[in-house]
Formats: C-alpha cells, structure tokens, sequence
C-alpha cells in the first residue's frame, strides 16, 4: 500500500512540476528579484547593494507618492464597486431569467475581448473627447451649450475606461455562483411566505457571495497597477501609483525606489483583498 502510495506521488509529482517549475521561474523569481532590488539604491548607474529601508522611508513618507497611492486605492475601489454593482444585475439576468441561448449571450459578454486593450482605451478617449462623440451628441439634442470637461483628463475618465474594461471579467464569476444555486432552496422559501426581497438577501446573496469576492478581487487587483488607462486617459489628475512606479524603472533610472514603491502596494492591495476575501466568506455563511 505505500508502495502504491508512493507510486502515485511520484506521478503526481511529474504532472505538476512542469507547472511548478514555470511559476517558480516567472512569477516567484521576478517578484524575489523585485523585493531584494527595494533594499538596495541606486546612484543613476550605480547601485550599492548595502541593505538599506531608505526606500521604503521615503515611499510611506513623501507626499506625492502618499497621494499618489491614496489616489489609486480610490479609484481601484470606485471602479471595483460600480463595475460589481453593474456586473450583478447582468449575471442575475441571465442565470435566473435567460432561458434559451444563454451560452450566445455568455458568449457576446466576451465580445470586447476581441479588440486590443489599448484599442479600446484609445476609444474612449475619442468618445470622451472635448470634441468627441459624447460632447458633440449632447450639444446635438441641445442638453449642453459647450462641452463638458470633467470627463476626460481627470479621475472621471479613468474610473468609466476602467469598468468597461473589466466588466466582463466581474459577470462570469458571479454568473458561475449564481447557476451553482440550488433552485429547490429558492422554491422552499417561497412555500415558506418569503418575498421575493427577502429570498433574495436570505438566500440568493449569501450564496452568491463567492462570485462576487471572486469579482471584486479581479478587478480590484489589476486595477492599482494599471498604468496605460491614467496616462492615456488621466491626465495630471488621474494618474496613479503605477505611473510612478514606470518613471521611477524609466526616465528616474531609480529601480529600487520604484521597487519599494510596487512592493509597498502590493501589500497594502493583499491586506485589503485579504479583508475582503474573509468579510465576503463571512457573509457567505449566513444563508438563514
């Protein structure tokens, strides 16, 4: 019996090492490589490899980058909370109410996937453009006298880009919670006297609460280190901690200031995915 135990261990072994090795060599050796270069400092093309927390002192301490940091928690969680909010409504519709051809409508879903991200990007910005589509058919029907300015270049147009942009990757995760519900438990509590409201927060909600964290930390995460939204889209007040993270690799020619700065985000992005995860698995808990 351990023979065979070990056996089938060892087979095992052979089938996820090729995966291992692959993770182990472009995910954890970079993100090593990240972390080891934040200790470190670089006089321009020099770089003393003196273990040192200078970096990370003036990460959490420098105004612009604290407001540069703050900013991009704000809008990682705006565009998480409008694109879940969104996003359910969507999922809802089409597990519950969509009979026929639901995989054509899961499959439309992924239709903005066929063009590139920067294609669309690219297009909302001539959408809304201070000449551009939104302007121009506003001031047509006569709602506007000129066009409005707070929709592109600031914080606005990164949020709409955003959750467009993401919008598909938070349907399927709450559909996929939504179609594992067990009707016979709806149906129950309507025997029951339960309104529509109330089986919806008593038992449709709780139950779907795993594609919705699965939701939100999709978006949320990637969002924070998104860079090409804000600059094509931002302007001066959109950009975020991601752009400064590029000049610091770039043009500042500081690697482990701009090192210190992704390793800073990174755990401040895990602590609240990991609050998030356990608040969102507490509430799935409580099916009454």
């Amino acid at each position: 019996m351990a023979w065979r135990f070990d056996r089938e261990a060892v087979q095992g072994l052979r089938l996820i090492s090729p995966t291992f090795a692959y993770v182990l060599v472009m995910l954890a050796a970079p993100l090593l490589m990240v972390i080891t270069f934040s200790f470190w400092t670089q006089d321009y093309l020099t770089i003393d490899m003196t273990p040192t927390l200078d970096n990370y002192r003036e990460a959490w301490t420098k105004p612009i980058y604290q407001v540069l940091m703050w900013r991009s928690l704000k809008i990682s969680l705006i565009v998480t909370a409008v694109t879940v909010i969104l996003a359910f409504p969507i999922a809802y519709f089409l597990s519950f109410h969509v009979q026929k051809r639901k995989a054509l409508w899961l499959f439309l879903i992924t239709v903005p996937f066929w063009t590139s991200y920067l294609l669309r990007v690219f297009l909302w910005k001539v959408i809304l453009g201070y000449n551009g589509v939104f302007n121009t058919t506003l001031m047509g029907l006569g709602f506007i006298e000129e066009p409005l300015t707070f929709i592109l270049y600031n914080l606005n147009a990164v949020v709409i880009t955003l959750a467009h942009a993401w919008a598909p990757f938070a349907i399927l995760p709450i559909f996929v919670a939504l179609e594992k519900i067990d009707r016979s438990l709806l149906e129950a509590a309507t025997d029951l006297g339960d309104s529509p409201m109330r089986r919806f927060f008593r038992i449709t909600l709780p139950l779907a609460m795993p594609g919705i964290v699965a939701s939100t930390l999709i978006v949320l995460i990637p969002t924070v280190g998104d860079f090409i939204t804000p600059r094509l889209v931002g302007g001066t007040d959109g950009l975020m901690i991601s752009n400064m993270i590029q000049i610091q690799f770039g043009k500042a020619n500081n690697a482990p200031l701009g090192a210190a700065l992704a390793v800073s985000a990174m755990v401040v992005i895990g602590l609240i995915s990991a609050a998030i995860f356990f608040g969102g698995k507490k509430l799935g808990g409580r099916v009454r």
